[in-house]
């Protein structure tokens, strides 16, 4: 396959596995509604925090893909939760 195309599906179960990851923690550990737990993180400022915590499914796209020997679905991955770690790094800084 494509070398793109496969840093493509990476970056994207990347992005997705970080979203379901955030949904997850909400679902679990939150007593409120998506809606309202976002809307308090905004307030307290705990965006990044909560984008932190769901990037941790990333491990797990990650090392599969490794095992996989996927490594370019791995790199997909990577270069995902490096978008996410300079977003992180945005809503610290503001």
């Amino acid at each position: 396959m494509n070398k793109r195309k496969e840093i493509a599906i990476g970056f994207a179960v990347g992005i997705i596995a970080n979203v379901l990851g955030v949904l997850l923690y909400i679902l679990l550990f939150s007593d409120l509604g998506i809606t309202e737990t976002y809307e308090a993180a905004v307030a307290q400022g705990h965006v990044g925090s909560l984008l932190a915590l769901g990037a941790i499914l990333n491990l797990a796209a990650f090392f599969g893909f490794l095992r996989l020997r996927r490594d370019y679905r791995a790199r997909g991955v990577l270069m995902a939760t490096v978008i996410t770690a300079l977003v992180i790094l945005y809503y610290k800084i503001s």
